[in-house]
């Protein structure tokens, strides 16, 4: 049986070596021919031969691709490696030694601009550490390790480092809300947060992972964030900022706390400007459709922000609860949670605001609407007796009855008599309008 697997082994082996070998034969005789539209037959064949690898490569069972790659050269390693997805990659590490996990990995500081940035403490302040290999992150200490839209293999790379696993930042939301806060067997805490994120364009929470584990802080996000920016400045700039990783985690938060605070207080100029046009423009009717959609803006972020300090609240809380926090912790995070509650009477404030504006801009609305109604009433109810005129004047009867009076002048006369009764009814309406708004207590009564 042994020596069965042995020869599937080296058949398996052997069929990876000859597809490399033929897709780089194919693509390099294709290269050196001078033919038209070169670059687009190049394509095509580049694509027929990873899609014929690709489908072989996953027929093989996962155990014998890990053994595959370690018998491959560096450079053919990483040529198979990238024609697998991440959910097939997820499968193959299980098997694959560390050794050709960092070798993988490796390749990403390398080549590509590194989407992860490590931080130490020098001198009372952080200091970034450029991450270009493996041994940049073995030789220091770091305290914060902020890693953003990192690749699989970065994930992996790192976590192998450091014996843990990192989270991947595209499944953060599908993570339930009771899931957020949690302590592993290792000891290593796990948080998952929402971040504002507001921009001219649109706002939006940003989840971001945070995993605390020997006293040093893993952060994992999709995009880059200003509170972290805003974090990185004040630790860089000033003296024992921080002192540990639960200093970086805590001021992150306060940091966000201020973020919100300072969205609110653009939620209060956009409701500035918008109340200015609700109140002082008599035609809001042709600009609503602007107003409301400034209003619904508002309201939306505000929305946001509340939800984000909601949930910054709720993780302080947590981390006071573990009671892994110092005793000046506590304090930084007994202030985070007063900074917090200040904003929720902000938040309602903003939102009785809203409702105002809304209500006042659909008032105002509704009385253009009247008030167009209204003139279709007068013109309705002044030309009803002109229909009925105009329908008698149409009869044989008024010929009977302007019989011996040349026809141009009945109709002269007839036209005439209409626009009187016309004008006559218009005026008597005039006259009860102005009588009730005259007499008010009268419309009461």
């Amino acid at each position: 049986m042994s020596s069965d697997s042995e020869i599937e082994h080296q058949n398996n082996q052997q069929t990876v070596l000859n597809l490399i070998k033929k897709h780089r034969l194919v693509e390099g005789f294709v290269h050196k021919q001078d033919i038209p539209r070169r670059d687009l037959v190049e394509t095509l064949v580049r694509k027929q031969n990873l899609a014929k690898m690709q489908q072989i490569l996953n027929q093989i069972s996962p155990t014998e691709v890990s053994q595959v790659l370690e018998e491959l050269t560096p450079e053919d390693q990483l040529f198979v490696w990238d024609q697998f997805n991440d959910e097939r990659k997820e499968q193959i590490l299980k098997d694959v030694p560390i050794s050709l996990i960092q070798a993988l990995g490796r390749r990403e500081y390398k080549n590509e601009k590194s989407s992860i940035k490590a931080f130490e403490l020098h001198e009372g302040r952080l200091r970034e550490i450029a991450i270009s290999t493996r041994d940049d992150l073995i030789k220091v200490k770091p305290v914060w390790i902020d890693m953003v839209n990192p690749s699989f293999e970065e994930r992996v790379w790192v976590g192998a480092i450091f014996g843990i696993e990192l989270p991947d930042p595209d499944k953060l939301n599908d993570l339930e809300s009771s899931a957020r806060f949690y302590v592993e067997g290792n000891g290593s805490i796990h948080l998952r947060s929402d971040f504002l994120l507001d921009k001219e364009d649109v706002s939006r929470s940003v989840p971001v992972a945070f995993v605390l584990y020997q006293d040093i802080l893993f952060s994992v996000r999709k995009v880059d964030l200003p509170v972290f920016r805003l974090q990185r400045l004040r630790a860089l700039a000033q003296p024992n900022y921080v002192l540990d990783s639960r200093d970086v985690l805590l001021d992150l938060y306060a940091a966000d706390a201020e973020y919100s605070a300072d969205a609110l207080e653009d939620v209060y100029q956009g409701l500035r400007v918008v109340s200015k046009q609700v109140l002082s423009n008599n035609n809001i009717g042709e600009q609503a459709d602007d107003t409301l959609t400034a209003i619904a803006h508002e309201e939306d972020l505000n929305g946001l922000i509340r939800r984000n300090v909601l949930d910054t609240r709720r993780a302080v809380s947590f981390l006071m609860r573990s009671k892994f926090l110092t005793k000046q912790q506590l304090e930084d995070a007994q202030q985070i949670l007063r900074d917090i509650d200040s904003l929720d009477g902000h938040t309602a404030f903003i939102f009785d605001k809203i409702n105002f504006l809304m209500d006042a801009t659909v008032g105002f609305i509704n009385n253009n609407q009247n008030k167009n109604v209204k003139r279709l009433t007068v013109l309705s109810v002044v030309f009803m007796p002109l229909n009925v005129l105009a329908g008698i004047g149409g009869m044989s009867e008024f010929s009977m009855m302007t019989q011996g009076i040349p026809w141009p002048i009945s109709y002269t006369l007839f036209t005439i008599a209409l626009v009187v009764v016309g004008w006559l009814t218009f005026f008597l309406l005039r006259f009860f309008e102005r009588r009730e708004k005259s007499n008010p207590s009268r419309l009461q009564d």
